[in-house]
């Protein structure tokens, strides 16, 4: 599926591309600014002061990459995460729609994106605000065990065990809603479509294919990072100056191959 989505980028990668630079632009403008390699350097020079040999340089680079994807995400005022979100929900309704359009074998330009595909953007909002919901039991459960092993209240192992378990149980639940309210974005662009409708097909869907889903999911994970893993770490080495300029480009090329690819899927379950 990864192949078959990076063929039909490749087919059209003019319109992709262009909905991509458009989201890259926009963001650098209206939400962040690409810096901190200054602060890159000196943390790089730190930790590759904790040992020594090519390893240990190795092991900085990668902390370093670690500290530079934690706060790649950062805004440059108050407002920032509010035009994120009109960005990312503007910019995934272009990505949907044109990916359906090209896989119906349809010519598209870059502007019918944000025009026609825009229409559902009230159920697309109303399905995106509760996947967020459900996603609380686990910002609970992970806001509870780093206090509790922040703060030593468990001092014991079977302690510390016990509040992973529960982090563990909230996690999965968030989890599997959330597994079906992925694939509901997608089907609730269709036309006529209503956001219940939406999430009690999508619910249809993934009924006793979750494990598959999550199996897909990790996938793409893991190939996003280690892809940023294999540019990042050789740029902060020799080249750290342009490491957060690299990953800002990575991450405006993450939507729409995200998309593309839980798009695929999506179809393959039909």
């Amino acid at each position: 599926m990864l192949w078959k989505t990076l063929q039909q980028f490749w087919q059209h990668k003019v319109t992709f591309g262009g909905i991509a630079l458009i989201y890259g632009l926009l963001n650098l403008l209206l939400v962040r600014s690409v810096s901190g390699s200054n602060n890159l350097s000196t943390l790089k020079t730190v930790l590759e002061g904790l040992g020594h040999g090519v390893m240990s340089k190795v092991a900085a680079s990668a902390g370093s990459f670690a500290y530079l994807l934690s706060t790649s995400g950062s805004g440059n005022t108050a407002g920032s995460g509010v035009y994120q979100g009109v960005l990312l929900l503007t910019c995934s309704l272009a990505f949907i729609w044109v990916l359906r359009q090209t896989l119906a074998g349809h010519t598209v330009r870059i502007r019918d994106g944000f025009y026609l595909g825009m229409y559902p953007l009230v159920p697309f909002l109303l399905i995106f605000l509760l996947m967020v919901v459900q996603l609380v039991p686990m910002v609970i459960g992970g806001g509870i065990y780093g206090t509790i092993v922040v703060n030593g209240i468990a001092a014991h192992f079977w302690e510390r065990a016990l509040w992973l378990g529960l982090f563990i149980v909230l996690g999965v639940w968030s989890l599997r809603m959330v597994t079906a309210t992925i694939f509901a974005l997608y089907i609730v662009t269709l036309p006529n479509m209503t956001p219940m409708k939406a999430y009690k097909n999508a619910r249809q869907l993934v009924y006793a294919r979750r494990l598959l889903v999550w199996r897909k999911l990790v996938f793409l994970l893991t190939v996003v990072l280690v892809l940023a893993l294999l540019v990042e770490v050789p740029l902060i080495s020799f080249a750290i100056a342009v490491a957060p300029w690299a990953l800002f480009v990575l991450s405006m090329a993450i939507l729409p191959l995200v998309h593309g690819y839980l798009y695929n899927l999506y179809r393959e379950m039909l």
